[in-house]
């Protein structure tokens, strides 16, 4: 895969997170957060390594489309690796956003290694993030893989 390859499937993992954030704290549609992607207001972020390509708009479409048919499987998938008396709903909503996304991607986009989309989505908490949570991101994540590409040999 190209570098820029590379670069746009980043842009659109970033744009999804935001999207997913959007969606639940500002009820916006599907519909238009990808609007929003397609006339290229999404990403938005200060870190240009992160912004200087173009998104990949399949790879977008396809996380936020999972993430909202596929919620349901995917939020109980994360909640089962959360601490002991944590609810998913007690989580940051950026957190969430990120936890969503990369379990989408786990789930239906299998020929992505899981070390690849978990590194992604580690990156994506790191620009969020000074504290603990990249950590977290990353632990709750491979868990989900186990989960979520079961029979897959995973990290």
């Amino acid at each position: 895969m190209s570098p820029e390859q590379q670069q746009a499937r980043r842009a659109a993992r970033l744009a999804a997170v935001q999207a997913l954030y959007q969606m639940e704290l500002g009820g916006a549609t599907s519909a238009e957060v990808i609007a929003e992607f397609d006339a290229g207001k999404l990403p938005r972020h200060s870190e240009a390594a992160l912004t200087d390509a173009k998104g990949d708009a399949v790879l977008f479409k396809a996380l936020i489309e999972a993430a909202i048919n596929r919620q349901t499987t995917i939020d109980r998938a994360i909640a089962r690796h959360l601490s002991k008396g944590w609810r998913l709903e007690r989580l940051d909503a950026v957190a969430r956003a990120i936890l969503r996304a990369g379990a989408a991607e786990l789930e239906q986009h299998r020929e992505i290694p899981v070390a690849v989309i978990i590194d992604e989505y580690v990156e994506i908490a790191k620009s969020f993030f000074d504290g603990p949570e990249p950590g977290f991101i990353n632990a709750t994540l491979d868990a989900c893989a186990k989960e979520l590409r079961a029979g897959e040999a995973v990290g």
